[in-house]
C-alpha cells in the first residue's frame, strides 16, 4: 500500500481529501501546518506528499525546500495543493522542485489521476535499470522523455581494451564517464617508489572516472583493464546534462555513482588497524563479492600475487606467505595464478 502525507491546515479540506485518498486504496497520514509535515516526513519517508502553500508557522515553500535538503527526502514526488493559481506562484514551486499542481475546488478524479501519474513516473525512474548497454540507453530515454533533453546517446562511444591496457592516466583530463559493459578494471595509485596501491575493482554495470568529472579536475589515479574488457565513454556534456537538468537524473546517478564510498572508507580502516591476515582474508572475500558470478557454485579467478598485494597494501612476499597458510589450511586452492576460495565463511571470520 502506497504511503501518501498531506499537509493542509483547513480541518474539513484535510479530512475530506484524506477520505478520498483513503477509499482508493492509499495510506494517508495528515499534518495540520508545515512544521508538522516536515517532521512526518522526516520520521515515515512517504511515496508522495500533497501539501497546501498558505499555511501558518511554515508555507508550502519552506516545506518543499526543507525536504529538497535532505538526500532521503529530496526525490519524494511533491504536489501542491492551492487555491492560488497566478503564474507567479506556479512558476515559484515549479523552479523549487515542485512536481505538480493542484488547484482547489479540485474533484475527485483530478485528485487521484495526479497522484497516480505521479507515483507510477517516480517508480518508473527510480527502479533499478539493467547495468548494461541497453539498459544505460534505456535510462537515458527516460531522462530525455522527463527534461526534454537533446538526443544524449546519439555520441556514446564503445572502446575495446586488452588486458593491461590503461583506460586513463593519473593527471589527465576526463572526456566523459566511462561504463564498464564487459570485463574487469582495477583503478591504482603508484607512489614515489613505483609501488601500486589498488583503490577500487570494477566489473560489469560499474562506473568509473566520475570523481574528477565532477571536481572538474584531472584524475587522481589510474585505470587499468584486468582482462580484456569493452567500456562505454558517456560524452561529458551528455553526463552533465543528465546530473544538473532533472532533480530524479540526479538523485539516480549520485546513487549509482557513490556505491563504492563506503566500500573505500572501509578498505582504509582495514589498512590502518588489521593484520596481514586479515587483510588478505578480506581481498581474497572482495574479489569473490564483485565477481563472482550468480550461477557459479565457487568463486575462482586468475589474480597477479602483485595485484593482490596492491589491494592487501602490503609485500608480494608477506602476501604469498600467508596464501601458503590459507592453502595448508584448506581455505583455498591454488594453482599457478588462478585462487579458487574453498571456506568463504571461515576467511570471514579471520581476526588475527
Amino acid at each position: 500500500m502506497k504511503k501518501l502525507l498531506l499537509i493542509e491546515d483547513n480541518f474539513e479540506v484535510r479530512e475530506n481529501t484524506a477520505e478520498i485518498l483513503e477509499l482508493a486504496g492509499y495510506e494517508v497520514l495528515t499534518a495540520e501546518n508545515g512544521k508538522e509535515g516536515v517532521k512526518i516526513a522526516n520520521a515515515e519517508f512517504p511515496d508522495l506528499i500533497i501539501c497546501d502553500i498558505m499555511m501558518p508557522e511554515l508555507d508550502g515553500y519552506g516545506v518543499l525546500h526543507l525536504l529538497s535538503r535532505n538526500i532521503k527526502t529530496a526525490g519524494i514526488p511533491f504536489v501542491f495543493l492551492t487555491a492560488k493559481a497566478e503564474k507567479a506562484d506556479l512558476r515559484r514551486g515549479m523552479n523549487l522542485g515542485a512536481d505538480d499542481y493542484i488547484t482547489k475546488p479540485f474533484d475527485e478524479a483530478e485528485l487521484l489521476d495526479v497522484v497516480e501519474m505521479r507515483i507510477k513516473k517516480h517508480e518508473a525512474i527510480h527502479k533499478d535499470i539493467e547495468r548494461d548497454v541497453d539498459g544505460i540507453s534505456g535510462f537515458i530515454n527516460e531522462a530525455r522523455g522527463m527534461s526534454a533533453l537533446k538526443e544524449l546517446s546519439d555520441n556514446q562511444e564503445i572502446r575495446m581494451f586488452r588486458e593491461k591496457d590503461l583506460i586513463f592516466q593519473e593527471d589527465s583530463y576526463p572526456r566523459g564517464l566511462w561504463f564498464v559493459n564487459k570485463g574487469k578494471i582495477k583503478t591504482y595509485k603508484t607512489n614515489e617508489d613505483a609501488k601500486e596501491y589498488i583503490t577500487g575493482l570494477f566489473k560489469e554495470g560499474d562506473f568509473i572516472g566520475y570523481t574528477a568529472l565532477l571536481k572538474e579536475s584531472s584524475y587522481q589515479e589510474n585505470a587499468m583493464a584486468l582482462e580484456d574488457s569493452e567500456l562505454m565513454l558517456i560524452p561529458k556534456e551528455d553526463f552533465f546534462s543528465l546530473m544538473y537538468d532533472n532533480r530524479d537524473v540526479s538523485l539516480k546517478f549520485i546513487r549509482l555513482l557513490s556505491d563504492d564510498l563506503e566500500e573505500k572508507e572501509e578498505q582504509l580502516l582495514h589498512l590502518a588497524y588489521d593484520t596481514v591476515r586479515k587483510r588478505v582474508a578480506d581481498a581474497l572475500l572482495l574479489l569473490q563479492e564483485r565477481y563472482q558470478q550468480e550461477e557459479e557454485p565457487s568463486f575462482s579467478m586468475p589474480i597477479s600475487r602483485d595485484n593482490l598485494a596492491s589491494i592487501v597494501g602490503s609485500s608480494k612476499e608477506c602476501v604469498i606467505r600467508v596464501l601458503s597458510e590459507f592453502k595448508s589450511e584448506n581455505l583455498i586452492h591454488t594453482r599457478k595464478s588462478e585462487i579458487t576460495i574453498l571456506d568463504s565463511d571461515a576467511l570471514g571470520k579471520i581476526r588475527f
